[in-house]
């Protein structure tokens, strides 16, 4: 059995936190944060407290806070030789307090709290100092069916970079699709199977052979229309900045991306 403390009760302190719970080796041993009243749900469950000094001991001791958070809660805590791991994409194993063993589990996964998720659906990015900490993590990892993977701090954070473009960033084309669309009454559901079909594609194929439509047929005649459509500035400047990059890809000559820049204006 692993014993864990979680630190923080956001989206991905709840998701570890119900991931735990249906584990057979993991138990839960408290779980913190500064405002208790964000754990109320859960006081029937599993001890929770707004006092670092009632932690008690646990086989590992995990910060889901806010990048900016983590350093300061792990100087607060008291305890030394313990093993603190945090879950950011972004932060160095070494902001965590060198009087603790240090560690990363970092979920590669959008979290909401509200919605289910199935953690064999999420790698899990292990960092760790030494090989028995590693494998307490990696246990942790099989104790909630995550694949896992050893990832050192500078190959998360590119895999972080890399995550913001596939996810938040396709995201926010999403919205502007949405709107685009919504101008026009049409009905957004239509797309949604277009979506999954892109989605589903590059699980099984590189992204590089999954592209397709007019950028990266020259299709200029097309290209063309798509930016008189747009009225909005910004999206045009968008669509343009995606085009050219998909014919920069696929080798489309520059004198189409001239174009296509002309008409933007």
């Amino acid at each position: 059995m692993i014993s864990v403390v979680i630190l923080g009760a956001g989206n991905v302190a709840t998701h570890l936190y119900k991931a735990f719970r249906k584990a057979d080796t993991v138990e839960v041993k408290t779980w913190f944060n500064r405002d208790i009243s964000k754990l109320s749900d859960y006081k029937k469950e599993v001890s929770i407290t707004d006092d670092l000094s009632l932690l008690g001991e646990a086989d590992v001791y995990i910060i889901a806070v806010t990048d900016r958070a983590i350093e300061g809660l792990t100087n607060k805590l008291t305890f030394k030789g313990n093993l603190v791991v945090h879950t950011s994409g972004s932060i160095s194993m070494h902001t965590i307090n060198k009087r603790h063993r240090r560690g990363v589990l970092y979920p590669i996964q959008s979290l909401s709290k509200n919605s289910d998720i199935d953690f064999s659906y999420v790698p899990l990015c292990l960092e760790a100092v030494t090989k028995e900490d590693l494998n307490i993590l990696k246990n942790l990892a099989n104790a909630v069916g995550s694949p896992f993977y050893k990832v050192n701090s500078d190959q998360r954070l590119t895999l972080h970079l890399v995550a913001v473009f596939v996810n938040n960033f396709t995201n926010q084309i999403y919205r502007l699709g949405h709107e685009i669309a919504d101008a026009k009454q049409i009905e957004f559901d239509i797309l949604k199977p277009l979506i999954l079909e892109t989605a589903n594609k590059v699980q099984h194929i590189s992204p590089y052979l999954a592209q397709t439509g007019p950028a990266k047929r020259n299709d200029k005649r097309t290209i063309e229309k798509h930016l008189q459509l747009l009225e909005n500035t910004d999206y045009k400047e968008i669509y343009n900045l995606l085009t050219n990059s998909i014919q920069k890809t696929h080798g489309i000559s520059s004198s189409t991306k001239a174009r296509n820049k002309t008409i933007k204006k």
